[in-house]
């Protein structure tokens, strides 16, 4: 079927779905409402075993809805890795196939919007003006960039007019999640049933500048969080990003202190999220949609926090590259945990079926619709992740397999019994063959994306690595307190 016979039948749908509903001019489709973090690792719900953090309004769609635990965003070809992984997320392809302008492709609110959706965005946008404007039709409070003071938003409105202002006005005494918060339940309040809509919210929290609210640090400042398992005061080698910008938000050698505070202020930055969140879904549960919304929940990406020595998230390791993905609602089941291994980029397919409408052939993407019935318990059977041009990394079931081709390094880890990935295996020789198995796979992954990089075939030793005392200088969206905590004590 062509893409012009799609987008026929899907008005002929709208046109006919009052009078098969019994209510005059009703789409039964379903609303989608779809909630993304930024920077949120996988272990930091307390539904998913988290006892240390506070949740709640996650917690409640991992009971209603069905958690995928082995979700990955596919790597990165920036340092800021969130620029990417949402213009895979709204392409359904690698980021090898796309630009982060998302220009050439269709993107999941255009066509949600072409099929009769209405298509609200507000939050963070950061694939630029041109591509948002093409995929939606209301906005408020919309923020194009990649990070800011959580307290200094530059912020957008779609003007009645159908066009943007030129330029942002600045917020600074409301929360970024809050007023995300506000715009999406000003929406759902005032949406009138007759058309389904798409209602995009993605926070800028727990993204950095780690500046939550003072309530929600405290909180956790009387009960730090802590040192992750995998904890190391800096990372043995250069993987290609060892002291970019987020790496210097602390300094080398990594102290407890330091982690266990910035542990504490990150919890503070999600929980305060959460409570935002709780309100987006009040609103939901109050209105007419209730019944009939598909609720997505992901981060668009982890982050180290302390995890090998790291802080940020250009990196390969399990921390950084795996993700929440939680979806609920209408003919999903209640409860359930999927170990299939996914990717972000599989919404795009997703999300599309859920609306009835036939993704395009030339994605990357794999609908999880049979995982999510039960008629399949996976999708693919290796993961593959790559970043820029110094890692490459490919996992099974059991093992996973991280080539630095810079360096020509290798690490292979055991995740059935080491799923911190602390004991390297790569120089064991009763695994020579595994590798050369896992490198042949990653090869044929290569092939498949178009990744043109050549991989190691044997580990050699890494060269030496001592950051004590580098010289670091906070980004212009540090706060004050922030830059004295952590810059200025050095």
């Amino acid at each position: 079927m062509s893409g012009k016979q799609i987008w026929l039948l899907a008005g002929l749908m709208m046109m006919f779905g009052g009078l098969v509903s019994g209510v005059e001019g009703a789409d039964e489709r379903p609303n989608i409402l779809f909630l993304l973090a930024d920077d949120q690792r996988a272990d930091t719900i307390g539904a998913h075993g988290n006892a240390l953090i506070k949740t709640p309004a996650i917690d409640s769609l991992v009971k209603e809805g069905i958690s995928f635990r082995n979700n990955y965003c596919f790597g990165s070809n920036s340092g800021a890795v969130c620029v990417p992984s949402r213009a895979m997320i709204n392409s359904g392809k690698v980021w090898f196939k796309v630009n982060s302008r998302l220009t050439g492709v269709r993107i999941l609110p255009e066509i949600l919007r072409n099929a009769g959706y209405e298509t609200f965005g507000t939050g963070k946008w950061h694939n630029g003006e041109n591509a948002w404007m093409r995929g939606f039709t209301k906005g408020k409070n919309i923020f194009f960039g990649g990070m800011s003071d959580h307290l200094k938003v530059p912020l957008k409105d779609l003007k009645s007019n159908g066009k943007l202002p030129k330029k942002p006005r600045f917020v600074e005494k409301s929360f970024s999640s809050e007023l995300f918060a506000d715009a999406a339940v000003d929406f759902i309040k005032n949406h009138k049933r007759g058309k389904p809509f798409f209602c995009y919210v993605p926070f800028t929290a727990p993204h950095d500048p780690r500046n939550p609210p003072v309530k929600y640090r405290q909180m956790y400042y009387k009960n730090r969080p802590p040192l992750p398992v995998n904890f190391l005061p800096q990372h043995p080698f250069n993987n290609g990003f060892v002291s970019g910008r987020d790496e210097i938000l602390g300094g080398w050698p990594r102290t407890e202190k330091m982690i266990r505070d910035q542990l504490a202020e990150y919890y503070g930055l999600i929980t305060h999220m959460d409570d935002q969140i709780g309100r987006i879904l009040k609103a939901l549960r109050d209105s007419p949609h209730a019944k009939n919304t598909i609720v997505i929940y992901a981060a668009d990406h982890g982050l180290a926090m302390g995890s090998h020595g790291l802080l940020g998230k250009q990196s390969v390791y399990e921390h950084s590259m795996k993700c929440p993905l939680v979806i609920s609602g209408p003919g999903v089941p209640k409860g359930k945990s999927s170990e299939a291994f996914t990717y972000l980029h599989d919404l795009f397919p997703t999300l599309l079926k859920f609306a009835n409408l036939t993704p395009p052939h030339e994605i990357d993407g794999i609908a999880l619709q049979d995982v999510i019935s039960g008629r399949k318990t996976k999708v693919r059977d290796t993961v593959f992740l790559p970043y820029l041009k110094f890692q490459r990394s490919l996992r099974d079931e059991r093992y996973k397999l991280i080539a630095y081709p810079q360096i020509n390094h290798l690490q292979l880890f055991d995740l059935k019994n080491d799923p911190h990935e602390m004991k390297n295996l790569a120089n064991d020789k009763k695994h020579e063959g595994r590798i050369r198995e896992m490198l042949a796979q990653m090869k044929e992954w290569q092939k498949d994306v178009g990744d043109k990089i050549v991989l190691p075939t044997k580990s050699l030793p890494y060269p030496p690595l001592d950051l004590t005392g580098r010289k670091r200088r906070a980004d212009r969206h540090q706060p004050e307190w922030i830059r004295k905590k952590y810059f200025e004590q050095d």
